[in-house]
């Protein structure tokens, strides 16, 4: 009762014996109890002389009476009660004084410990003040005291016998309590704490993903169409190179420009990742490197370098001497547009011609392009694909529709695409204007 069972909760801790937690609560109780024990036996056989009662009973009494204290942790109230029963026969002073602790300590409800403390200590002074009396009396000759020095004298002797191990109690319960609450506080703490860094975790592994997505979508856009182009130029070259030599020297040249373009664009990325990438992964080695990559692509993304809506045009050119019918209009005048917004346009336009040499070569494409002032519209659409027209054999990862998406999308946009009545496939795509 004198614990709050957090020492008994604690890591380590375990019911050893009874109610006894530790071993040490058992040697402390038992060792107490013995001297109660031993001391209200010998208060017993003095009472025993005073009553004219045989002494070994009233020292058998006292030994077991003595022996109460031995249950102070478990029943506090009823080692009280028996020190105040025994109060009387002035015996159980050791029981009485670990009694009040004990119980001022425990978690019995406050309006029980005042009422056994008073009783205590209205037993307590009416003994005193008898026995003081007695003593006066005793010696009447030699002392004539006031009629407030016994009760006053008695009042300090029973204060200053049971107020402090009631304090004391009261002060030690209230530290254990303290005590339990900061360690549930603590307990507390650490599981948001825990939650907090499996959150954190959570958070980074998602950007780990976005990070990974966003640098294989810059390097899709990068390759994917010019190797496309490549790709079919080189179907063209193996179909003309002995009817038209002429015409298969100027697709060599083609596929040549076209791979040393794509190495440049590569060169010009993974020159940007490295730059951003080396002083992250110096700063913090085991932690950042794909987060510096992350920032890197986007550092390249950003980079005035990059393609625009002025390169439009020579993207249809190039997918016109792959051999494509490629139209392109242009609706409005264009104004001066946030860097990320053009590049995402220009990668639009880009990522849906080299899905029409995949999947539909020999069609006829129309590229259109709307300034409207707030936003910036797109729209690629081509017919069927031509029949006689021979198929490069492309590979598709399925990811350009995706990508296109991603793209529009975190810039505020809205991005369609499906098939047409006519059997072709149109992709389209609007992208808010904001300043950067």
């Amino acid at each position: 009762m004198t614990a709050t069972g957090a020492d008994r909760d604690a890591p380590g801790a375990r019911a050893w014996w009874w109610w006894w937690g530790r071993r040490r609560s058992v040697v402390l109780d038992v060792g107490l109890a013995l001297v109660s024990a031993v001391e209200c036996a010998a208060e017993g056989v003095a009472f025993a002389g005073r009553a004219g009662g045989p002494e070994a009973l009233g020292a058998l009494l006292g030994f077991l009476v003595g022996s109460v204290l031995l249950v102070r942790r478990r029943w506090p109230i009823t080692v009280v009660l028996v020190s105040i029963a025994v109060a009387p026969a002035e015996m159980g002073f050791l029981m009485g004084v670990v009694g009040l602790y004990t119980l001022a300590a425990s978690e019995v409800p406050r309006r029980y410990t005042a009422v056994l403390a008073g009783m205590a200590t209205v037993a307590v002074f009416v003994v005193t003040a008898v026995e003081m009396r007695r003593d006066i009396a005793a010696q009447a000759d030699d002392f004539d005291p006031s009629t407030w020095y016994v009760p006053v004298m008695a009042l300090f002797m029973t204060l200053g016998l049971n107020a402090p191990p009631v304090l004391f109690g009261l002060y030690i319960g209230a530290r254990r309590r303290l005590m339990e609450s900061l360690r549930e506080r603590a307990d507390s703490l650490e599981q948001e704490l825990s939650l907090l860094a499996d959150r954190a975790e959570q958070r980074a592994q998602w950007a780990r993903q976005e990070e990974r997505r966003r640098i294989a979508r810059e390097m899709h856009d990068v390759v994917a169409h010019r190797v496309s182009l490549m790709v079919v130029h080189a179907a063209a070259l193996q179909a003309v190179a002995l009817k038209d030599p002429q015409k298969a020297v100027r697709n060599a040249a083609l596929v040549g420009d076209m791979g040393r373009q794509a190495l440049t664009e590569l060169r010009e990325m993974l020159g940007v990742l490295r730059e951003e990438a080396v002083p992250a992964a110096s700063a913090v080695p085991a932690a950042v490197p794909l987060a510096a990559v992350g920032r890197a692509a986007a550092a390249a993304a950003e980079a005035a370098a990059g393609p625009g809506l002025d390169a439009v045009e020579g993207l249809c050119e190039e997918s016109r001497l792959a051999g494509a019918v490629v139209e392109l209009v242009v609706l409005g005048e264009a104004g001066a547009y946030p860097p990320e917004v053009e590049r995402t346009a220009y990668r639009v336009v880009q990522e849906a011609l080299t899905n029409v040499h995949k999947h539909a070569p020999g069609a006829a494409v129309v590229v259109r392009l709307a300034h409207r002032g707030a936003e910036v519209a797109m729209q690629v659409e081509n017919g069927p694909s031509d029949a006689g027209a021979a198929d490069a054999g492309l590979p598709s990862g399925g990811n350009g529709l995706v990508g296109m998406k991603e793209r529009v999308s975190r810039l505020g946009g809205v991005f369609v695409s499906g098939p047409t009545d006519a059997g072709g496939f149109k992709v389209s795509a609007v992208i808010p204007v904001r300043e950067s």
